[in-house]
């Protein structure tokens, strides 16, 4: 296909007129998409509906005796801990289970570490100024704790082996201001990236001037394979520990995508000394998370071996969706310049690049035409993305005929603004 910009005049103007006839055709037909959030689709909902019975009436207590109906057991049943320990590569010492959001833990730390900081001789974040490095694009939820709690953001890139390592070596070197950083390592949110082994290793061991500075590592989607297997990710906390900085890391995951999004189960690995620091906090605010549910994945999975199996069956329903964005989008807009996208091997999103000064455009004209799209710049601190060209694309909740045609009007759509 011929690049937009060798285009003359009059070859852009037939172009805009044809582009304008499908358009209408669009309208016509009353549309109503949405592809704006990550949302498992009813398919992969239904073959869940196992763990909806797996534990009843009779069948609530532990093998160690735990009547899970009752109060108790802060930091989740010794069951739980064993499955999501290997889950996660570390040991039962270092894993707190929760209840069925990772989000809501993080937010927690967060409030903790502004209110009461990371130890009895450190200082509140709240009592100093503070910034923390989001590699963008990102998960917008991430920028929105940040803003919640008044952090300032600084943006670095993130690219295909993760975030810029240099600019963050650099970044928190020579800034103490700077007092944690997030990153979702595996199949990133939105551009499906894993961090190489070599970022990894410069992560744990960079010098910082913040003495407390802390890694928020979401590994949101660890098991979220489109072929044959999870890309492999080196272990932070291991690292971290090798490098003699065992506590700077807290990494977060949970079934919220494996099992049912409102009821999954959600947790955080840590050091020892971390894990010990955030049951303390526990104690004084809830009288423990719901061990039903953790009794229930336990059943359900059984083991690791038997999550990976699960996810295969989640892979078998969500590539087809995955390789229909791409080829949709190759045959409309291959060769002609105008926009560029990942080809994610897992997780739940592609990201999308327009020209610059365009992505606010195609998701209004999309929006028009009956598709709603995540806005623009919700990949970026603050909703503001300085160049106005990335739009993340989620495949997973629409059916395949729905995603075909909304996927068509997306790419309508960049072409027609591209010639504005």
């Amino acid at each position: 296909m011929e690049n937009f910009q060798s285009l003359s005049g009059q070859e852009k103007q037939q172009l805009r007129a044809s582009l304008q006839k499908r358009i209408n055709e669009f309208k016509a037909q009353s549309l109503q998409l949405d592809m704006t959030r990550g949302k498992p689709g009813p398919e992969q909902l239904d073959i869940c509906n196992g763990l909806l019975s797996c534990v009843d009436e009779k069948h609530f207590m532990t093998g160690g005796g735990i009547d899970t109906r009752n109060y108790g057991i802060l930091d989740g049943i010794a069951e739980a801990k064993v499955l999501f320990a290997h889950y996660m590569g570390v040991s039962q010492a270092e894993i707190i289970i929760g209840g069925n959001s990772s989000l809501n833990m993080m937010f927690d730390i967060f409030a903790q570490l502004v209110t009461h900081g990371s130890s009895t001789d450190s200082t509140p974040w709240f009592s100093r100024r503070k910034k923390f490095i989001c590699p963008v694009p990102g998960y917008d939820r991430h920028f929105t704790i940040c803003q919640r709690f008044g952090i300032e953001m600084i943006n670095v890139d993130m690219n295909e082996q993760g975030p810029d390592i240099a600019q963050v070596e650099e970044l928190v070197k020579n800034d103490g201001d700077i007092v944690g950083m997030w990153c979702v390592p595996r199949y990133s949110n939105p551009t499906g990236y894993t961090c190489s082994d070599d970022v990894v290793e410069r992560l744990a061991a960079m010098p910082a001037k913040c003495k407390d500075f802390r890694i928020f590592w979401d590994d949101a989607y660890a098991v979220h394979y489109l072929e044959r297997e999870p890309e492999k990710l080196l272990n932070l906390l291991n690292a971290c520990k090798k490098a003699g900085n065992p506590d700077r890391v807290f990494i977060f995951a949970s079934t919220s995508k494996v099992s049912f999004p409102g009821g999954g189960v959600a947790m955080i690995a840590a050091s020892e000394k971390n894990c010990a620091w955030l049951k303390e906090r526990l104690f004084a605010q809830t009288i423990g998370p719901d061990k039903i549910n953790m009794l229930r994945h336990v059943v359900y999975f059984k083991d690791f071996a038997g999550m990976l199996k699960h996810m295969q069956k989640q892979a078998v329903i969500i590539a087809p969706k995955f390789m229909t964005v791409h080829n949709i989008l190759t045959g409309e807009l291959e060769g002609k310049e105008i926009a560029c996208w990942t080809k994610p091997s897992g997780g739940y999103f592609i990201s999308l690049n327009t020209l610059d000064n365009c992505a606010k455009k195609v998701v209004a004209l999309a929006g028009e035409l009956g598709v709603k799209l995540t806005p623009a710049g919700a990949t970026f601190p603050y909703k503001k993305d300085p160049q106005d060209r990335n739009i993340r694309i989620a495949p997973t909740f629409p059916g395949i005929a729905d995603l075909r045609k909304a996927t068509e009007v997306l790419a309508v759509c960049i072409q027609y603004a591209s010639l504005l």
